[in-house]
């Protein structure tokens, strides 16, 4: 076992990552398999859709959409989801990453980190943060999340903006980000007025808090 890790592939199968940019092999880059490999356990192809089949299998790989990284013993650590890993100031952030260290915080129960539009850094990280119980959501308890993200994540990754909010989901119980996303495309799309109460704005959940209202903090 190694802490983070997915651990290393397993007999049967042969683990690639292809960096999407150059569709070379490498350290880093989607998760697929190597269809060479007489790879065991793999679907054959989506019903009534060719055309998804063929891209699934592109490059003689099957592509999952996942994207992770290789250690030089051969671990492997999950990223993200493809359509979910986005650029804040030209870092490519996994709401994964992100998320996992929130959820270290006694305050926070559910957590979901999408890009929010920003002037200068073309998108920083945003959380919509579902409070553990004994928790408010106020200024108090987004200082306390703001101090956790400080401590325990690089400057890049760091949460900027905050909002606590009940977080979509499937049926299955999987987090809808790409309707926070849109959420936060109409939200900042423009400009948005300083709110009455001295934080930054208003979403879906209220009061929306950012970095720079805890000038102690930046």
């Amino acid at each position: 076992m190694r802490p983070g890790s997915m651990g290393r592939e397993m007999p049967g199968y042969r683990v690639v990552l292809i960096d999407q940019a150059t569709g070379e092999a490498g350290d880093e880059g989607e998760i697929c398999f190597d269809l060479s490999a007489d790879t065991v356990g793999l679907l054959t192809g989506y019903h009534g859709e060719p055309r998804r089949t063929a891209e699934s299998r592109e490059g003689g790989c099957f592509h999952t959409g996942d994207l992770g990284s290789r250690d030089a013993d051969g671990y492997l650590t999950y990223v993200g989801r493809d359509d979910d890993v986005f650029k804040a100031s030209d870092y490519r952030i996994s709401p994964f990453a992100v998320e996992s260290v929130l959820l270290e915080s006694p305050a926070v129960a559910e957590a979901a980190v999408v890009p929010s539009p920003d002037e200068t850094r073309l998108a920083v990280p945003k959380a919509y943060v579902v409070l553990a119980e004994g928790y408010h959501p106020n200024a108090v308890a987004a200082r306390v999340i703001f101090e956790h993200s400080k401590e325990r994540l690089a400057t890049y990754q760091r949460i900027r903006r905050l909002e606590f909010a009940p977080l979509p989901k499937t049926i299955s119980g999987k987090i809808r980000r790409v309707e926070l996303r849109e959420r936060e495309e109409q939200l900042h799309g423009s400009k948005p007025a300083p709110s009455a109460t001295g934080a930054s704005g208003a979403g879906v959940g209220g009061t929306e808090y950012r970095i720079e209202d805890f000038p102690e903090l930046r």
